[in-house]
């Protein structure tokens, strides 16, 4: 058949469905219309419960938001005294707050010991998945590669729909397990077939945990040193979980309280991670940070620094959203606590690598922006830097591309979508429905031969 060309006909198409699909935005105010579910304070509207993590970040007195200092907790336990806690002991942590997650408890030493040896084991992808699902139709995007793999382990599993607790545990801890190398592939076909970059398998080694094999995974000599996999880890206990208002885990719970299968559902949670304003928004603050490296002449001159943020807000520079990105967060208002946890150990490896002056102007930056924003907005907004501020800087230290910070914090946040899967699963057994109301005007039907002429007589 000949090729045609659609393109004009597409532009006539684009055209109507903008204008078809705009809704009156007074209607919004009239119906009382919770636009993303938010309150008109800004909060988020109460559509669940859950016990799996929390995030604090203001306190409401009289409807009105009170600034105060930032908290997240697993389970009910402070994510500083978990950090504290397992990296006084020397060991890595995102194991114990992958059990944590899935099970509300701390594991013994011994069930600790097994959880990690199971994952382990589940950590290799089944025989010719690599193959068959990985090489052959590599994709320019690591994230939608990750979800074609995740929908085609159903393929591979003999049970994929029993949602009964017990098939969907397995399931889970597999998919916790199986991540790290399946980003890591995805990326190695990614660079040979899009980048023409040499490719390099490397086999997991059961007897490691996830940051240690993403390194040796995505490494072509396998080296690291112990700094990096620390700060790697420190990463993606962070990253795990953030209640269950983020964008991804309400859409996995949404597509659970379906009854889908395991595989749908995850996979659901990581096309919505992709978003840029959701799991994207890292990426943006490294190349804000690298169009700042090139445009401040002097990174220890506070008022170039300030000059120049000035006019990144006034829409004169980088890429003229009038964003600063990695300032500010939905919840936290005073302080990010994953922020304040990556900030003081990413100055130890910058040491190591030599990076301390690159530290010091992410330091600065996060000083000066608050106050750079407010004098221009003429607010007086209290702001601090989110996780994705340092987070991208931690990257960058560890050698980790662009196209893999994103999937990094898939990698992370399995854990915490299959947490709140189960709890889904197990407390509240109702399909989610929310209410559309519908403002469009009563149409009569047309037939075929009357549209051209717009009669209708």
């Amino acid at each position: 058949m000949a090729n045609r060309d659609y393109s004009d006909f597409i532009s006539e198409l684009t055209a109507l469905a903008r204008t078809r699909n705009k809704i009156n935005s007074e209607f919004y105010a009239k119906y009382d219309v919770k636009k993303g579910l938010r309150n008109s304070n800004g909060t988020g509207v109460l559509v669940g419960l859950t016990e799996v993590g929390e995030v604090h970040g203001y306190i409401m007195d009289d409807q009105e938001k009170i600034p105060d200092e930032g908290r997240l907790t697993y389970r009910g336990i402070n994510v500083y005294d978990i950090v504290e806690g397992f990296q006084k002991e020397g060991r890595h942590g995102f194991e114990e707050i992958c059990y944590l997650l899935l099970f509300s408890e701390l594991p013994t030493a011994k069930n600790l010991k097994r959880f990690t040896e199971m994952l382990g084991y589940y950590r290799a992808l089944p025989e010719g998945f690599l193959r068959d699902m990985i090489l052959k139709a590599p994709s320019k995007d690591i994230m939608n590669k990750l979800a074609r793999s995740i929908l085609a382990f159903y393929s591979y599993d003999p049970n994929p729909d029993d949602t009964r607790i017990r098939n969907v545990l397995r399931q889970s801890i597999e998919l916790i397990a199986k991540f790290p190398t399946l980003v890591a592939y995805a990326y190695q076909a990614y660079g040979r077939y899009h980048n023409d970059a040499s490719m390099f398998i490397h086999k997991p080694h059961p007897e490691l945990g996830a940051a240690e094999n993403f390194l040796i995974m995505t490494r072509q000599d396998c080296q690291y040193t112990k700094t990096e996999a620390n700060l790697l880890d420190l990463s993606l206990v962070l990253h795990a979980e953030h209640g269950g208002g983020n964008n991804s885990a309400f859409v996995c719970r949404v597509a659970t309280s379906s009854g889908t299968d395991t595989y749908s559902a995850i996979a659901s949670a990581i096309g919505s991670l992709k978003g840029p304003k959701h799991g994207g928004a890292n990426i943006k603050v490294m190349q804000m940070m690298e169009n700042i490296k090139r445009n401040v002449s002097d990174w220890n001159d506070e008022s170039e620094i300030e000059w120049y943020l000035g006019k990144i807000l006034m829409r004169e520079a980088f890429d003229h959203s009038g964003l600063i990105y990695g300032l500010g967060h939905a919840i936290y208002t005073m302080s990010d606590p994953r922020a304040v946890l990556l900030k003081e150990k990413a100055l130890e490896l910058a040491r190591e690598k030599d990076l301390v002056n690159e530290f010091n102007l992410y330091t600065t930056i996060e000083k000066l922006a608050p106050q750079v924003f407010n004098r221009i907005k003429k607010t007086n907004r209290p702001l601090c830097v989110n996780v994705d501020f340092y987070s991208g800087f931690v990257y960058h230290m560890l050698n980790i591309p662009l196209e893999l910070c994103t999937p990094l914090f898939a990698i992370a946040r399995v854990a915490g979508w299959c947490a709140h899967r189960i709890e889904e699963l197990v407390s509240v057994k109702t399909i989610m429905r929310p209410a559309y109301k519908s403002v469009v005007k009563r149409m009569e039907y047309i037939p075929l031969a009357l549209r051209e002429t717009g009669n209708t007589d």
